[in-house]
């Protein structure tokens, strides 16, 4: 892709729990009043001086930052974004894109992530992800205690290459949106109306490949299933160099909140009495250092080198790398390949597959008389070949760490400039902090990766040497990066949800091509005002800031709704 770079007192949750201030850049006002304030024009810059593009075409979310351009990685990080864009295929005739599999999510990362943004809510019908757009993941829980169930993947893979089954079958999954009517009747007391729709997900026994050959547990009879839809990527990196101690600074001003009632729910099982109760950790790639999380609606992951991306480029297409020589299949790690092993047509075909992978020579574990074992040996070895290399993993995540945020739009015109002031006053800014300040970004990697391979121009260097930095910068993520509940109707799978960075969103529909706003977990808000409103349960903790936009004018409400999209 074609790059391009130009250069260019807040609502309070009582006891001393702040939300930050606003600073940013950019000049194309579409008419009306400036407010002539260097304060104001500091907010364009949201990804703060190192970490902004300033572009608002379809390719905004595509940007090197000029922390890449200032560093000379802008070969790398190109390299890298082809990773991103291209397919991967189950080729195993020398290509550069082999690997795919033997299950597999997508075969690509932009399937989930088109234009980088965030995944395109999809229509009633069946659960089609071989279309690029469809960012939806399956989440399959037991509703007994909140837990995925063991036998799919935290990501369910739902494709396969023959001679492997399909884990899942999506022509038998269906997606129906559902119209929902809340406590006010979708009405403004000015009597301006909106609707609220959310999704409800079918998963039948009959779509699972291993309950289909016999596996049975408690959860195959009891299992709830909804949809989470991807994340924007763009200023991952930039948020990476907020100081750990910052980011406690900031929930334990919000478990104060809580504990004065200004918040209805506190996740206690993360942070509790001012400390982290949970860390992340890899002890299985790195050494088991404990790292504040940050990353993933669950707070799953610690810091981006070993965050969402970092894992997706493996799990998501089963391609293997130098620390990751094992397939992710089911998070009981056996039973698809039990179930597998002893399918008479997986049988059939596998001597043809495996020796297109290795020989009898390499793994002779492979190659025995017994197909069942060496179908077992082969789906759980972790001593597979490896098939991206080590260049080809720091590129990806030289790409990851260096994609920017794009400038606000807009920020000096005096409306939107109201519809700031507004936002704050009636209380998103608590959650939707405007500002943080990076710290030295001294760069963590819980995977511990260095490269392997002699042949590689890295050899020896670890991933930590080689990345994008962004030190002291002011940055406008609008997020307090902290969980929170909305109690909404078909929740996201244990209520607990990051706050969703703010940053950029209004260039979603521009970026993906998608039809609608696409906001909220599952995308079920298809405009800023239906997003609002689904904060506004009784018992979620931004009621009291929903029921303060209710009681503003219809002109006040589209001034924030400018301002949101602005920034």
């Amino acid at each position: 892709m074609r790059k391009f770079i130009l250069g260019l007192g807040i609502a309070l949750f009582a006891v001393s729990f702040t939300a930050c201030s606003d600073d940013d850049d950019n000049n194309n006002n579409n008419g009306g009043s400036i407010v002539d304030d260097e304060s104001v024009k500091e907010q364009y810059y949201s990804g703060g001086k190192l970490g902004t593009a300033f572009i608002s075409t379809s390719k905004a979310y595509e940007q090197p930052t000029p922390a890449v351009e200032n560093s000379g990685m802008f070969l790398a990080f190109n390299r890298g974004e082809k990773m991103f864009e291209e397919m991967f295929t189950a080729n195993t005739n020398g290509g550069e894109r082999e690997g795919l599999g033997p299950l597999y999510v997508r075969s690509s990362c932009i399937h989930c992530h088109p234009g980088y943004g965030h995944g395109k809510t999809q229509p009633d019908g069946s659960f089609n992800t071989v279309d690029v757009g469809n960012g939806y993941l399956l989440v399959v829980y037991n509703p007994e205690n909140n837990a995925y169930v063991s036998w799919l993947a935290g990501m369910p893979q739902s494709h396969a290459i023959a001679p492997f089954k399909d884990p899942l079958d999506e022509t038998k999954i269906t997606i129906k949106w559902v119209g929902y009517t809340d406590e006010w009747g979708n009405k403004f007391p000015d009597g301006e109306t909106y609707s609220l729709v959310y999704p409800e997900v079918t998963l039948p026994r009959e779509a699972v490949y291993v309950i289909n050959r016999g596996y049975e547990d408690a959860t195959t009879t009891n299992y709830e299933v909804r949809l989470e839809n991807t994340i924007g990527i763009y200023g991952t990196g930039i948020t990476d160099a907020i100081p750990d101690d910052s980011i406690t600074a900031q929930w334990k001003r919000e478990e104060a909140a809580y504990q004065a009632g200004y918040l209805k729910h506190w996740n206690s099982a993360w942070f509790e009495n001012g400390e982290w109760k949970s860390f992340y950790s890899n002890a299985r790639q790195g050494d088991g250092t404990k790292y504040v999380r940050r990353y993933t609606y669950a707070m799953s992951r610690g810091p981006i080198l070993d965050a969402a991306g970092a894992n997706a480029i493996w799990n998501i297409t089963n391609v293997t790398r130098s620390d990751r020589r094992y397939h992710y299949l089911d998070l009981n790690g056996k039973i698809y390949a039990t179930c597998a092993s002893q399918d008479p047509e997986v049988q059939a075909g596998f001597a043809d597959y495996i020796s297109k992978i290795s020989n009898a020579e390499e793994h002779p574990e492979w190659f025995t008389d017994n197909v069942e074992a060496n179908i077992y040996n082969y789906l759980t070895s972790t001593n597979l070949p490896i098939e991206m290399s080590d260049d080809d993993y720091i590129n990806f995540m030289v790409w990851h760490r260096g994609l920017a945020v794009p400038a606000a739009r807009n920020i000096d015109n005096v409306t939107i400039q109201q519809g700031k002031k507004l936002f704050e006053q009636i209380g998103c800014a608590q959650c939707h902090r405007p500002s943080w300040t990076t710290g030295s970004d001294n760069v963590q990697d819980p995977n511990n990766f260095k490269a392997v391979d002699a042949k590689s121009a890295n050899y020896g260097k670890t991933l930590t040497e080689l990345m994008p930095r962004y030190p002291n910068q002011k940055i406008w993520p609008y997020s307090d990066f902290v969980q929170h509940k909305l109690m909404m109707k078909n929740d996201i799978r244990t209520g607990w949800c990051r706050t969703t960075p703010l940053w950029g969103r209004g260039l979603h529909q521009i970026c993906t091509g998608a039809a609608t706003s696409d906001r909220l977990h599952d995308g079920r808000a298809r405009t800023v005002i239906e997003s609002i409103m689904w904060h506004g349960s009784a018992e979620s903790d931004a009621r009291a800031s929903v029921e303060k936009f209710r009681s503003l004018t219809k002109e006040e409400r589209d001034a924030v709704v400018q301002f949101i999209d602005a920034i």
